[in-house]
């Protein structure tokens, strides 16, 4: 009778299949994110951080706006801010109304995005006299509402006028008037080219604006193609004047009876 002590030991497979498997669906997974991420805010929405004072008092420095795409159609200007690629075609287009808070890029460098307000739609004449505006040879109405401060970039504030104004549709908003005579309060008759806008900040003598030339850093007449979106909310804000405090003061610069208000 022969006997045997000999065993078979089973052989340890390894295989990375199942981790190769895993890995590449989180990364499937990180791009549909990113992807589906990048439609919204092309399609939908897209949030902005206002960092002048040129909108004051409608929008304050440190304000986070929110500007909806769809309102005006969709073109090149609507990808995502960090994407620029030259003018296109709009789709499904149609014009701002006078009053609406726009966000655009910027004629003079399309990666930078700016805030104003439309005032003349194109085939409008548009002029000012003494710091008030006049649309197709009626001057917009105009009401005083006391005083204000506006804010500058540095944190420090300045005394200001408030007024109301009110646009041949009837639509309201606030405006800053700083000074009697500045430079920017006269202009002569010009009519708005087809396509185009003449748009202007509501902090009217901190504004570089249709009002001042593109080749002087202002905008110009604004091409309807650059238009991004409608400011319709601003879903937070923060007082930038807190920089300069300590750290764990910083939370008191939160302005939440901002957030997730309205645009006029």
């Amino acid at each position: 009778m022969r006997k045997t002590n000999s065993t078979t030991e089973p052989k340890a497979v390894s295989s990375n299949k199942p981790r190769a498997q895993s890995w590449f669906k989180s990364v499937s997974d990180i791009v549909v994110i990113v992807l589906v991420v990048m439609a919204a805010k092309t399609a939908i929405a897209e949030p902005f951080y206002v960092p002048s004072g040129s909108m004051e008092p409608t929008l304050l420095i440190g304000d986070e706006l929110l500007a909806t795409k769809y309102p005006y159609g969709y073109n090149a200007a609507s990808l995502p801010a960090f994407i620029t690629l030259p003018d296109s075609k709009r789709l499904m287009g149609a014009l701002p109304q006078r009053g609406d808070v726009v966000v655009f890029r910027w004629p003079g460098d399309r990666s930078q995005v700016w805030v104003k307000r439309v005032i003349g739609l194109p085939g409008d004449r548009v002029a000012l006299r003494d710091g008030r505006v006049i649309i197709n040879g009626e001057p917009v109405g105009i009401a005083p509402d006391g005083n204000g401060a506006a804010e500058r970039e540095d944190g420090s504030a300045i005394a200001a006028a408030r007024f109301i104004e009110t646009l041949p549709s009837g639509r309201k908003h606030t405006i800053f008037k700083l000074t009697d005579d500045n430079p920017l309060d006269n202009m002569a008759e010009t009519v708005v080219p087809p396509d185009n806008l003449f748009v202007m900040g509501d902090n009217r003598d901190n504004s570089a604006d249709s009002r001042v030339p593109l080749r002087m850093g202002g905008v110009g007449m604004l091409p309807v193609a650059n238009l991004v979106g409608r400011v319709d909310a601003i879903v937070g804000s923060w007082d930038l004047g807190m920089k300069s405090q300590p750290v764990w003061t910083w939370p008191q610069g939160l302005r939440l009876s901002r957030f997730f208000s309205a645009v006029h």
